[in-house]
C-alpha cells in the first residue's frame, strides 16, 4: 500500500537520540485498543502515530482509521459543541537570553540596555502599560488575558526577591537592575496586579517563568505561585514543555529547565489550587517515540493533579527560527502528522476532556479539518499574538466571534464561548455576535 509521506517515522535529523519510535506492540491491535476504549501505552501511541513502526511513511488507510476513531471518542466525551474563549495576549517582554533553538520570539536582553541604540523591534512593557492594555480589551469583552514572556533578567519575583539578586554577585542567576534597562519591566507580581483588573482572568506563568522567578532563592514552586495567585493569578498556561523528553531538550533548549522541574512546577501550581493547561511543541528534532513519551509524561500528570483543563499540540513553525537558519531543520511537521498528533492525543488522554485545534499553527481550512480529528476546542480571538507571527508563521493575529459563528456553523457543529477553565459556556449567538461571559461582555462585538 502506498505511503501518504514517505520517511516521517524516521529519526529527524543527525542527532544520536537513545529514543527511537519502535515498538513490541503491532498497529492492528493498538488501533482496535483505541476503538474499544481501553488504555493506551507508550507502544501503543507509537503504532498509531507512526501508522505501523515497522514500515516508512504514514499509511493513508490507517491514518483515516486512527482519525475516525478519535473522532468517534471526541464525539462521545464532549458531544458537538467547538469551543473558543474571549482573549487578549499581552505578552510583556520580548528580552530574552535563555536561547531556545525553535524561538524567534525573543531579542537579546542586551539590545534593551539602556545604552544601546533603540534600533531593534522588540518590546518591554512596563506594568502600567500593561494595565492600560487590558483595561481597554476588558471594555471590549474578553475574558482571558494571556500573557507569556520572555525571561528578562530584570524581571524578580517581588521587592523581596529583586533585593536578593541585588545582593548577589552571580552570574549564573541572570539578573541585571532595572536600571541598566531603557524600559522597568517591574516585578513579576507587578505584572500580574496589573493585569489583574475588572475581574478579567489572568492566565500566565508558565513553568519556565516561575523558574526565573525563584532564581537564587530557596523557595519552593509552590511558595512562587502561591504568591502570584495573592497577586491575581488565576491559571497557568502549560507551555515551555516543547517535548518532555531530556534528550530532545538538551538540544532544542539546553538552557531550560528540565522535564522533571517542568512537571514540579506544573503539580506545584495544581497543589496551590490554580487550574492549568498542557501542551505540546512538535516536528522539529524529536521523533513519534518522544511525542508517545511526552503524552504519557502529561496524562500520569494529570492523574496526579487533575488540574488540567486542555491539551493543546503546537505544530512547530520553522521559518526564521534558529533550528531552521542553523539546517537542523527544514521543515516542520506534515499534515499527515498534524492530524495524528491530534488524533493520537484524544485517544491516549483520556482523563483530559478538551483538545484545541490552533488556527495560529494550522490556519482556518485545515484548523477546522482537525476539528474532525478529535479536537474540540478553537483557541480564542487573541486579540494580540506575537510569537507565532515573529516565528513566520502566516496565519492572522485576531478572530472575531463572528467569524468563528461561520467557521463551526460550516461543519455542522455548535459555536459556542467558554471560560478559561470550561466551567461557564454560552452559545454562540447574535447579529452579529460578541462575547457574553466576560466581565463587561454584553454581546456587542470584540472586533468591529
Amino acid at each position: 500500500m502506498a505511503a501518504e509521506q514517505v520517511g516521517t517515522n524516521v529519526p529527524r535529523g543527525e542527532f544520536d537520540f537513545d529514543c527511537h519510535p519502535t515498538s513490541d506492540q503491532h498497529f492492528e491491535n493498538a488501533l482496535r485498543k483505541a476503538r474499544d476504549g481501553d488504555q493506551l501505552t507508550v507502544a501503543d501511541a507509537i503504532e498509531l502515530l507512526t501508522t505501523g513502526s515497522g514500515r516508512d511513511g504514514i499509511d493513508r488507510e490507517r491514518k483515516e482509521a486512527v482519525l475516525e476513531a478519535a473522532d468517534r471518542r471526541r464525539a462521545e466525551v464532549v458531544g458537538e459543541e467547538v469551543t473558543v474563549v474571549a482573549n487578549l495576549n499581552n505578552n510583556v517582554t520580548t528580552a530574552c537570553d535563555t536561547g531556545c533553538l525553535f524561538c524567534n520570539f525573543k531579542d537579546s536582553a542586551e539590545q534593551f540596555r539602556a545604552d544601546r541604540p533603540d534600533d531593534h523591534g522588540g518590546f518591554t512593557k512596563t506594568p502600567a502599560e500593561s494595565r492600560q492594555i487590558v483595561e481597554d480589551a476588558l471594555e471590549r469583552g474578553i475574558y482571558e488575558v494571556t500573557s507569556v514572556s520572555g525571561l528578562h533578567p530584570a524581571f524578580a519575583l517581588d521587592d523581596a526577591h529583586r533585593e536578593l539578586l541585588e545582593s548577589s554577585a552571580a552570574e549564573e542567576l541572570n539578573y541585571r537592575s532595572p536600571e541598566a534597562y531603557r524600559t522597568d519591566p517591574g516585578t513579576y507580581v507587578d505584572q500580574i496586579d496589573a493585569m489583574s483588573v475588572g475581574g478579567v482572568h489572568v492566565h500566565s506563568m508558565t513553568p519556565e517563568e516561575a523558574a526565573h522567578a525563584r532564581r537564587g532563592t530557596d523557595r519552593t514552586y509552590q511558595n512562587i505561585y502561591r504568591r502570584l495567585q495573592d497577586a491575581g493569578l488565576d491559571s497557568v498556561p502549560g507551555t515551555a514543555a516543547e517535548i518532555l523528553v531530556d534528550e530532545v531538550r538538551d538540544v532544542i533548549c539546553p538552557a531550560k529547565i528540565d522535564t522533571d522541574d517542568w512537571l514540579a512546577a506544573m503539580e506545584a501550581a495544581a497543589t496551590v489550587g490554580l487550574d492549568v493547561t498542557s501542551t505540546i511543541m512538535y516536528g522539529h528534532v524529536e521523533n513519534e517515540a518522544h511525542r508517545a513519551i511526552h503524552l504519557k509524561r502529561i496524562r500520569d500528570l494529570q492523574d496526579r493533579t487533575g488540574a488540567i483543563a486542555e491539551f493543546v499540540p503546537l505544530s512547530f513553525v520553522h521559518p526564521n527560527t534558529p533550528l531552521a537558519e542553523n539546517g537542523m531543520v527544514e521543515s516542520g511537521a506534515t499534515r499527515a502528522e498534524d492530524e495524528l498528533m491530534i488524533a493520537v492525543s484524544r485517544l491516549f488522554l483520556d482523563n483530559i476532556e478538551h483538545i484545541q485545534s490552533s488556527w495560529v499553527k494550522y490556519g482556518d481550512e485545515f484548523g477546522l479539518k482537525l476539528l474532525s480529528c478529535g479536537a474540540d476546542d478553537f483557541m480564542g480571538t487573541i486579540l494580540s499574538e506575537e510569537i507565532t507571527a515573529r516565528a513566520g508563521g502566516d496565519f492572522g493575529q485576531y478572530r472575531s466571534f463572528g467569524d468563528y459563528e461561520e467557521l463551526i456553523s460550516s461543519i455542522g457543529r455548535v459555536p459556542v464561548e467558554r471560560s478559561t477553565d470550561y466551567r461557564q459556556r454560552e452559545p454562540i449567538h447574535g447579529e452579529p455576535p460578541g462575547p457574553r461571559l466576560g466581565p463587561q461582555a454584553d454581546g456587542t462585538p470584540l472586533i468591529e
